[in-house]
């Protein structure tokens, strides 16, 4: 496996810190990877648009209605003066960036002509157009933007609670408190990396990676985590015996990802997948996790349709282990999937109900949503988002004119999945299948992916993206 090495005159940090110098050269890079921008001329159309959340999503669209409107009126309610560069996480536990690497003031996003209301939406009622927030604010709006991203559910696994996270070998690189602006994920998952390594000096310690059935921010991270602490503990000749537990049934969604993954857990040689399983309990100090393990076994032959009868069956296994990774359960924001903007059944249930592809509301068309909230097949990934801020904006604006939306997401996501270090699979892909931004294989690991997101990702992300410039 190919390794970075330190190059002359020039440290990672020092690298990063040039490039956050020069966000023009990181947009050159960037090249066709850009998705299309809105026209230069502003519209005339007026209404009071309030964007609920503080993520990514939220500031795209954000700094793009100011330079889309004439004449905008915005309010934006928001919690945290700090932004997580959250893709960012994963690096800091890989021990390649500082928590301050990713962690930068809202304010210079939010401009002196936007209201900013420093609180979380706590009820919307969209027949009144109308919103409360957590301290009782009424704001009423014209159109809505919902942003308010998504959250963790670590009580729904029995025995865990998150104040044991970094704690008897139990780590969660999601684990964050946005609103105060950390990286505690992190940073406990960079503790976890070392204390495995100093356990693999005089032991092969048992480590488990989880992976739920619900949908999930970065679906790719715990396969990350994976694969990086395999290769941490490999650069210093130590071993572990990993366990990759998943609900779903193969690595990944597409066939060729899916396979070149497969090659690329052959080369460690000592991963285990168990598929069909999802984490329901742990047992801290006994170190055990438990699994429901879902499964179909045959049955009886159907001489009519001249097939085998499939029966499904679920089982609890329980895994002792050394080390844990827990991805968790995760669902849309309370606000959201209690409210009528929510879908109401299906297994959307909960998340925003918005058109795959306008990000319009279907019911209440003067609502639209971006980011990790919407209720689509795929998308939960700053990537997405980044696609979908012209979507939501041109239709928005559209709206606003008394036009029909006509412009269509389609469904762009990437997963830049870190295979070792100094390699990663650039997985860019949309509603139809693989959809790569470069000339180059998809399911090829390549160490031109991991310059590319360790060096110049976080500054596009900070310059161009969260002002709305790409």
């Amino acid at each position: 496996m190919k390794k970075i090495k330190e190059h002359e005159g020039l440290s990672r940090r020092g690298a990063l810190k040039m490039m956050a110098l020069s966000p023009i050269a990181a947009s050159v890079l960037a090249g066709s990877a850009a998705p299309a921008t809105l026209q230069a001329s502003s519209s005339d159309a007026v209404g009071k648009i309030v964007i609920v959340g503080g993520g990514a999503g939220a500031l795209m669209v954000l700094a793009r209605l100011r330079r889309a409107l004439s004449n905008p009126d915005i309010t934006i309610i928001a919690p945290n003066d700090k932004h997580v560069y959250q893709p960012g996480q994963i690096f800091v536990a890989a021990g390649e960036y500082a928590p301050e690497d990713i962690i930068f003031d809202n304010t210079g996003y939010i401009g002196e002509d936007v209201t900013w209301i420093k609180d979380e939406a706590a009820t919307f009622d969209p027949d009144t157009n109308s919103l409360t927030t957590k301290g009782g604010k009424r704001v009423e709006y014209d159109y809505l933007i919902v942003a308010t991203g998504i959250q963790y559910h670590y009580e729904q696994i029995a025995g865990l609670s998150v104040d044991m996270l970094g704690k008897q070998g139990i780590s969660s690189v999601y684990h964050n408190d946005l609103a105060a602006g950390t990286a505690e994920g992190g940073v406990i998952t960079r503790d976890w990396f070392n204390a495995l390594k100093e356990a693999a000096k005089t032991s092969k310690p048992r480590v488990i990676c989880t992976q739920p059935s619900t949908p999930l921010k970065c679906g790719g991270a715990p396969q990350k985590i994976l694969y990086l602490a395999d290769d941490f503990l490999k650069r210093d000749k130590l071993n572990a015996d990993f366990t990759f537990a998943t609900a779903g049934e193969k690595l990944f969604s597409l066939p060729e990802i899916d396979e070149a993954l497969n090659k690329v857990q052959k080369s460690y040689g000592n991963i285990t997948n168990k598929f069909g399983h999802e984490l329901i309990a742990i047992d801290a100090e006994k170190k055990i996790a438990t699994f429901l393990h879902k499964y179909q076994v045959q049955g009886e032959y159907d001489k009519v349709y001249e097939e085998y009868e499939m029966i499904d069956k679920e089982e609890e296994v329980q895994l002792e282990y050394d080390f844990i990774h827990i991805s968790p359960p995760s669902a849309a924001v309370d606000a959201v999937a209690n409210s009528p903007l929510g879908w109401q059944k299906g297994s959307a249930k909960g998340w925003l109900e918005v058109d795959r592809e306008t990000l319009q509301h279907r019911r209440y068309k003067n609502v639209f949503g971006i980011g990790d909230v919407c209720g689509i097949p795929i998308g939960k990934t700053g990537g997405s988002a980044r696609h979908q801020g012209p979507i939501v904006v041109g239709n928005l604006i559209s709206v606003m004119e008394k036009k029909e939306p006509v412009l269509k997401f389609d469904g762009y996501t990437v997963c830049p999945l870190k295979t070792s270090y100094g390699e990663i699979i650039m997985a860019e892909f949309n509603y139809d299948g693989l959809a790569p931004s470069f000339p180059l294989d998809p399911a090829q690991p390549r160490w031109i992916w991991w310059m590319f997101d360790l060096y110049m990702l976080q500054p596009m992300y900070r310059y161009l993206m969260l002002n709305g410039l790409m």
